[in-house]
């Protein structure tokens, strides 16, 4: 396989800091969280924020989810719709935790 088609590690700090940047900025229609196999929705109306190497889910005009980029999973839905979002909260103590926010594309 040819170098420039390879996969990229997914694991990665390379990787993580590449998919932050690509979804940094993007503007949030609703946040959801899994509790008990059912979606939740924690938030509405806000943006994804890159700050001094973190990876801020702000909505509701509070902040939902923090955490360091380089312990960030971050995968987008195969609609390309949103994005899940999984690491350590640091606004919630370092609890493991997984959102879901829900790109807005018209404003």
């Amino acid at each position: 396989m040819p170098f420039w088609k390879k996969k990229k590690k997914e694991d990665s700090p390379a990787f993580r800091r590449e998919m932050a940047e690509k979804i940094a900025g993007k503007h949030i229609k609703y946040v959801t969280e899994r509790i008990d196999n059912e979606d939740i929705v924690i938030g509405r109306q806000g943006s994804l924020c890159l700050r001094n190497g973190e990876m801020i889910v702000f909505a509701s005009a509070d902040i939902l989810f923090r955490t360091p980029v380089d312990s960030l999973t971050a995968s987008e839905l195969m609609s390309l719709d949103g994005v899940i979002l999984t690491g350590p909260d640091l606004e919630h103590g370092g609890e493991m935790r997984t959102v879901i926010a829900y790109y807005l594309y018209y404003r």
